[in-house]
């Protein structure tokens, strides 16, 4: 066990200095700074999902809280767990993001669909506008700088 895991972060890190090394040389090729840069996103993002989000809806809950009041509603409760252990994660991927593609463009694209939805429901509904401005903008703005960070593809798969 001990070795394949020796020998897998061995593969992770050679393509990843494979992939550093191209950054000339191809369209998808990754350049060191564009890592060091998409290591920083993916950790104040992380960070943003494990206390921010919580936070902006305190501070702000006509753009980041769907129903105010003196308790957290239950589907508050439910997104605020599922997005505190996705920050989690990418706190960890922030490490080695080429050895976590998949987690990386699973949170921009998951992003980009829970997006779409608020912002459809936000316009059917005025009295929710004010997302538009809040949550509905700093989903997508988080989409995209990880989508402009992260690279299409990793070369080979493990």
């Amino acid at each position: 066990m001990i070795l394949t895991q020796a020998k897998m972060s061995e593969q992770v890190f050679n393509h990843e200095s494979q992939l550093q090394l191209e950054g000339s040389q191809g369209k998808n090729a990754v350049g060191p700074a564009r890592i060091k840069y998409l290591r920083i996103a993916l950790q104040l993002v992380g960070v943003t999902f494990i206390f921010g989000i919580y936070t902006f809806t305190l501070l702000w809950p006509s753009g980041w809280s769907w129903h105010t009041g003196h308790h957290i509603p239950h589907y508050l409760q439910m997104i605020l767990g599922v997005y505190a252990t996705l920050g989690i994660f990418l706190l960890f991927a922030s490490r080695k993001p080429l050895a976590h593609l998949s987690l990386i463009w699973f949170t921009v694209w998951s992003c980009v669909v829970h997006g779409a939805i608020m912002a459809a429901q936000a316009i059917a509904n005025p009295e929710h506008i004010g997302h538009l401005w809040g949550d509905v903008l700093a989903i997508f703005l988080i989409a995209a700088i990880l989508a402009f960070l992260t690279p299409r593809t990793s070369g080979e798969t493990y």
